[in-house]
C-alpha cells in the first residue's frame, strides 16, 4: 500500500512539474486521469501491478 501511495505522489509531482514546465495542458492530463481509472478497471491491470511491484523491487535492490 505505501509503495502505491508514493507511486501516485511521485505521479502527480511529474504531471505538475509537465504542467508548468514543458506546457503540458491541464486537458491533456485530465484525458491521462481517465486513463488510467479505466485502466486500473481493464483485465490489463494484474499485469501493470506485478510490473511496477518488479520494477520496484529491482530498484530496492540497488546499492548506493
Amino acid at each position: 500500500m505505501a509503495l502505491s501511495i508514493s507511486a501516485v505522489l511521485l505521479l502527480a509531482i511529474v504531471v505538475f512539474l509537465l504542467i508548468r514546465k514543458s506546457g503540458l495542458k491541464g486537458g491533456h492530463a485530465a484525458v491521462c486521469v481517465l486513463l488510467g481509472f479505466y485502466l486500473a478497471s481493464s483485465s490489463i491491470a494484474p499485469t501493470i501491478t506485478d510490473l511496477t511491484s518488479n520494477v520496484a523491487g529491482m530498484i530496492s535492490d540497488f546499492k548506493f
